[in-house]
């Protein structure tokens, strides 16, 4: 066999291995950034122009994460924002609008106390869906809602489920996500406070 044959079969088999190579680690990427980011990671993919762009962003927002001061919730400060959050609720019996306003407010509220930015809502989403993406669909729920709500009338039903789509955020935020969305929005300590009136509110 001639020495350049030889070279050949060397090149084409140092091509096939890293070729190899390289499927492995992109296949153990994707799947560690399915595992991290759940239905945020096919959000990302059908918003980007590929799958390989989708998960460049998705890890950068890993990448910024892991620069974050991140921190735990004292017993205390969980209490405090647990009353408050009571507050809110029985707050929307009178004044939906206002407690959905409020809701708003308090999350932000607990995202910069847990040590998250809050430069803006893209950005919150970004930051938050690193370790709370199955929140994510609630909190964009009663982000709309609240928004829509500054633009047109609300009913009082839109705003009881903005306020449980928030509900849901709270507890995943408040708890780190050991407890807030497992059941899908379902909170165990259930949506006292919030009425069962249909009517409108301006």
């Amino acid at each position: 066999m001639s020495t350049w044959l030889v070279i050949i079969i060397v090149i084409a088999a140092v091509l096939v291995v890293g070729a190899a190579a390289w499927f492995v680690v992109a296949g153990q990427r994707r799947r560690r950034l399915r595992e991290t980011f759940g239905p945020e990671y096919d959000r990302a993919v059908k918003e980007h122009e590929s799958p390989r762009e989708a998960e460049r962003e998705l890890s950068s927002r890993v990448k910024r994460h892991s620069d974050l001061d991140i921190r735990p919730l004292s017993s205390s400060t969980k209490d405090r924002y647990a009353q408050e959050w009571a507050l809110i609720q029985e707050q929307f019996v009178d004044r939906p609008s206002g407690a959905v306003v409020e809701a708003d407010r308090v999350l932000v509220s607990l995202m910069a106390e847990r040590g998250y930015p809050t430069e803006g809502y893209d950005q919150q989403l970004a930051d938050l869906s690193v370790r709370h993406a199955n929140a994510l669909r609630h909190y964009r729920a009663g982000h709309e809602t609240l928004e829509h709500h500054a633009e047109s009338e609300m009913s009082t039903e839109d705003m009881r489920e903005a306020m449980k789509h928030y509900r849901a955020v709270f507890e995943d935020l408040l708890t780190d996500g050991d407890e807030g969305v497992k059941n899908d929005g379902k909170q165990a300590s259930g949506d006292r406070g919030l009425g069962d009136r249909r009517t409108h509110h301006g």
